[in-house]
């Protein structure tokens, strides 16, 4: 890159004209992990927290944020999201829920920022729904796994390298 992209001839912040970009299908999958004490994997585990379904509440965060990526992002453009579906899987052996959310439109911009925002929103609600019984909770390695579609090509990350 020998320009940026998002400065202006006189070094301001803006945002990117993508009018005149074709518009194509493109998909985004990001992921984060959530690390819990054992009571409070244990509530989260057999759905024993008190204030609910954590899994099922933070599954409407992450959906929710992506929907919103655009308010929390400056310079991200408001997309028309096609599909976000979010998992939560529960790894026993590390006390943790690895959520991982996946984005897709046909537009003329990447889904890159949907992806990460909803992976992060599912997180987040995952420890307010169990911060009682844990306040140590972590959130850690929030990280694009892969993405497709657009000018700039597929991404796909490397296993065994955290840096892509």
């Amino acid at each position: 890159m020998d320009k940026l992209t998002h400065l202006d001839g006189k070094g301001r912040a803006k945002m990117v004209d993508v009018g005149s970009k074709e518009a194509t299908a493109r998909q985004a999958i990001a992921r984060g992990t959530v690390r819990f004490n054992t009571a409070a994997f244990r509530a989260l585990s057999d759905s024993q927290l008190a204030k609910g379904d954590a899994i099922a509440v933070a599954r409407i965060a992450g959906i929710q944020a992506a929907k919103r990526t655009s308010e929390w992002i400056p310079l991200c453009h408001p997309i028309a999201l096609t599909q976000v579906v979010i998992d939560i899987d529960l790894d026993a052996s590390r006390r943790a829920a690895i959520v991982t959310a996946t984005t897709k439109c046909v537009g003329p911009t990447g889904v890159e920022m949907e992806a990460i925002v909803a992976v992060q929103a599912a997180c987040a609600t995952l420890y307010d729904m169990a911060k009682a019984l844990d306040r140590a909770i972590v959130i850690e390695e929030v990280l694009l796994l892969s993405k497709s579609g657009g000018r700039s090509g597929d991404y796909q990350r490397e296993d065994g390298n955290p840096r892509g």
